[in-house]
Order: C-alpha cells, then structure tokens, then sequence
C-alpha cells in the first residue's frame, strides 16, 4: 500500500513539473509573439475602419506583417480589458513595433495627418466623395478618375473598353500634401493594385475560369459578402461552384449595390443586369474596390464543396450542401439581418 502511494506521489510531481512546464512554455510563448516583428523601421500605413473588432484587427495586423501573432495581439487586448479602447483611425505602424507599442497607439487614436484613406468595400462614387472630402475640386475628380489618364499602367490591362475605374482602385492610406495632385494619388492606388495582381493571383484566376476582370469582380462581391479574411475562401469556393454549375450567384449585395446607384430602397428585386437574383452569371463588373485577401480568396478558394452560405445575426457564416440544409440554418441562425444567397 505504502508503495502505491509513493508511485501516486511521484507520478504527481511529475505531472505537476510537467504542468509547470507547459506554463512556462505558453508564458515564453505569449511573450516572444508579443515582440517586434523585426528591426525594420520601414513606415506601413494600417487603416481600423469603424465598427472592427479586435480579432479582426489582429488578423489583418499579422497579415499585414506587423505583428508576429494574432492570438498573442488578442489576449494581450483582452487580458487589458481594451476592447472598447482600440480607435478607428488609419495609424502609421512599422515591423519594428511591438504589439503593445501598435496596441498603445491604436487606443491613444494617435492617427497619422496628412493622408488621403481609399477604405475597403468602397463603390468608386463613394472614393470620390473621399476625395472631395479631402478638397479636390469636382474637375480634379473628373479628370483624375478617368482610365484614360492611365493608359499603359498595368493594373488596368484587364479593364474593358469604356469601363470606369470601379474595383480597379486599392484600397490604402496615400500621402497627401497641400499641393499633391489627386491624379497622383489614384495612379499610386492603381500601381499597388497592379503588385497584387501578381502572376499568382491571374494564374489562379484563370484555373477557376475567369479572365483577370471577373476575378476582380468575384472579389468585389466576396468582400461585400464579408470583410473577414477566414470566410472569403469558402465564400468564393460557394460562388464558384455556382457559376460552373450554371446557378444564380443569388447575392444579396449585388442587388443592394444597383439600388444604391439607382437611389432607391435596396430590393432584390432591382431590374439590373446587376442583380444576381435576377440574371446568371456575374455581374458586368467588379461592385466595389477589393482587399489583397479576396483577390487570394477567388484564386485559391477553399476545397469544400457548398452550394449555400447566410451570415447569422452572430456575423457567423453557415454553409450548406442543400437548399434544405440552407433554409434550416436561415431558420436557426438568421432573424434580423439575414444576407443570403
């Protein structure tokens, strides 16, 4: 008997030094992926739109390459209880800050001066009230938004003839002085536009079967559908499938997105070659400018097999197989604010 108890006591303490251990390993952990990324002092201009959680932040901040570790940035938020602080606002960051230096910043609101802000998921209407906002005269607008002012850039070599720069914008923060041209600033967006539009993006575009303008479009409808970079993968995998099976996308934003230019309330039922409910395929061209992680999700969709998705009330996104299986969790999940295709 007085064996057993020894052999309990030392498979204790070992198990104990072994809890211990593991202690000291997620502490060690924790710490190391709240440091700097590197010594680079370079200056990356980090955009928190209104309304953005903290997860969403630090997913889009370790993209980004300015943080080492999005769990590290949310519990280091959350064990401060700073949720609620983190400002809206577009910051200039660096690799060389730590996360607690980029937290800090965030929730003092020091945001950066003298920058023009093309946000995500914006229409190009919407872009250029940015930039009148900024104090560019209508005529500046005008010229520096027609396509024809960029003719050769790379980044418009897949814009159709007479179309409008919509989609074709990256959304960025720009360097903005009093006498900087705004025709300067969009050739700046379309030139990053053109870096993401990198042989990898195009080349998958094309393996799901799409020219470079109807990836962009694709893109455009995944980022209104959502703005989380987890989801779009498979919200592009569900609108691909779609399309190679011959069904309507069915998307609800697309809709809103011809109401919104037609200036009536928002209906599925918009006579618009927009309106995905309404007519196959996608639309005529991109609804919105687009983010580096839709341009990845359209070229590498996820491997799942969905026909269906809705966002729940929780901003949750549930996927089907069956148009029985997507009523159901129309039914469970969606009552207020139920986007579905």
């Amino acid at each position: 008997m007085l064996g057993r108890r020894k052999l309990w006591l030392a498979v204790a303490v070992v198990a104990g030094l072994l809890f211990t251990g593991y202690l000291v390993d997620v502490r060690v952990t924790y710490s190391h992926n709240l440091r700097a990324v590197s010594a680079s002092t370079s200056i990356q201009y980090f955009t928190v739109t209104s309304g953005t959680g903290e997860k969403e932040i630090a997913t889009n901040l370790q993209q980004a390459g300015l943080i080492r570790s999005a769990r590290a940035f949310d519990t280091y938020v959350r064990s401060n209880e700073l949720q609620a602080s983190l400002q809206a606002g577009t910051y200039a960051l660096s690799p060389s800050m730590t996360t607690q230096q980029i937290v800090d910043k965030m929730v003092k609101g020091d945001v950066s001066k003298n920058l023009l802000t093309i946000l995500p998921g914006l229409r190009l209407d919407q872009i250029e009230k940015t930039f009148a906002a900024a104090g560019y005269s209508q005529a500046e607008i005008d010229k520096a938004f027609d396509p024809a002012s960029y003719a050769g850039n790379p980044a418009l070599t897949s814009l159709p003839t007479g179309a409008s720069l919509e989609g074709y914008l990256y959304p960025d923060s720009f360097q903005k002085e009093a006498g900087t041209p705004a025709q300067t600033i969009v050739s700046e967006s379309l030139d990053e536009m053109g870096q993401h539009l990198n042989s990898d993006i195009t080349n998958g575009f094309a393996a799901e079967g799409l020219s470079t303008n109807q990836g962009i479009t694709l893109a455009s409808i995944v980022v209104q559908e959502s703005g989380n970079a987890a989801d779009q993968p498979t919200i592009a995998q569900v609108f691909i499938s779609r399309l190679k099976q011959g069904m309507m996308l069915q998307s609800n934003v697309t809709a809103n997105y011809a109401s919104d230019l037609a200036g009536v309330a928002r209906t599925v039922s918009i006579d618009s070659p927009y309106n995905t409910y309404l007519h196959l395929g996608l639309t005529p061209g991109p609804i919105s400018d687009v983010t580096a992680t839709a341009l990845q999700a359209v070229a590498h969709p996820s491997s799942t097999d969905y026909l269906y998705f809705v966002a729940g009330d929780d901003g949750t996104v549930h996927y089907s197989h069956t148009e029985d299986e997507h009523n159901q969790a129309i039914t469970q999940y969606c009552h207020t604010k139920c986007a579905q295709p």
